[in-house]
């Protein structure tokens, strides 16, 4: 069985979770989860998964605004994703960016997304960045704000990631390294530097093949690491124990 699973980017206060959440929390060390991040979307969010992080060693969070979730922002927001922040477990400002699929007011994502970019320079904390359709303009903000972290369910191509390992951040691969098509993440998957590749399953979402379509969770990171480890000529335990190790790194876990 392959241990030292560490899912850097998930997302149990899910609805899908609802009926058997505190089980699979209970026995995802019995699967060789080592590590989880639970991340936010908005203030409520951050407050549920806090409660997780509090429960289980092994779940860490994130407190932040999703760009899907700028509805009715207090205007303390950044003092009290500060606030969260003084917790031992949060571990990064998250998940925010920027998402230009949806029609969301463009310049309000980017002005919530900067804010939060600022924050985290201030506070000296990582960020969990979401780009979904709008890479010209986050990487334009990442220059900007050159801060620590990662670039989660990284989609874009092989000079974007460059310039992202650039930065000084790095890329958190998940479940779409598998599908048939997905030549841009398998592109990547050759290429990211040993030191800045983390895996995450963003769970519930993108399960990997061969479980495309249902449910997903950290243990199906072991598909995700024998695909990349394929790809990468190595062993898929010792690919885990690096992005265990790369996560813990970046986000300040010292002992799990």
């Amino acid at each position: 069985m392959l241990t030292n699973i560490f899912d850097s980017h998930c997302h149990y206060d899910d609805e899908w979770f609802d009926e058997d959440r505190e089980e699979l929390l209970e026995k995802l060390p019995e699967y060789g989860v080592s590590g989880v991040v639970c991340n936010a979307v908005d203030l409520k969010s951050a407050e549920i998964i806090r409660g997780y992080a509090e429960k289980y060693r092994y779940v860490y969070f994130t407190a932040g605004f999703h760009p899907e979730n700028l509805e009715n922002i207090p205007k303390n927001y950044k003092e009290q994703i500060a606030k969260y922040l003084e917790h031992n477990k949060c571990v990064a400002v998250g998940e925010i960016g920027l998402d230009y699929h949806w029609d969301i007011p463009r310049e309000l994502q980017n002005k919530m997304f900067e804010q939060q970019l600022a924050l985290s320079k201030e506070l000296d904390v990582p960020v969990v960045v979401h780009d979904r359709e709008a890479h010209g303009d986050t990487i334009e903000l990442l220059r900007k704000y050159k801060p620590k972290g990662l670039m989660h369910c990284f989609s874009g191509s092989v000079e974007l990631m460059r310039e992202v390992i650039r930065l000084g951040m790095s890329i958190s691969l998940g479940g779409v390294v598998t599908f048939k098509n997905a030549r841009h993440s398998v592109d990547c998957a050759k290429e990211v530097p040993d030191d800045r590749l983390l895996l995450e399953t963003d769970s519930p979402y993108m399960s990997p093949v061969p479980l495309r379509g249902k449910r997903n969770d950290s243990r199906n990171i072991v598909y995700i690491a024998e695909k990349i480890a394929e790809i990468r000529g190595m062993d898929a335990q010792k690919l885990l124990d690096i992005t265990s190790e790369n996560a813990k790194k970046l986000y300040g876990i010292e002992v799990l």
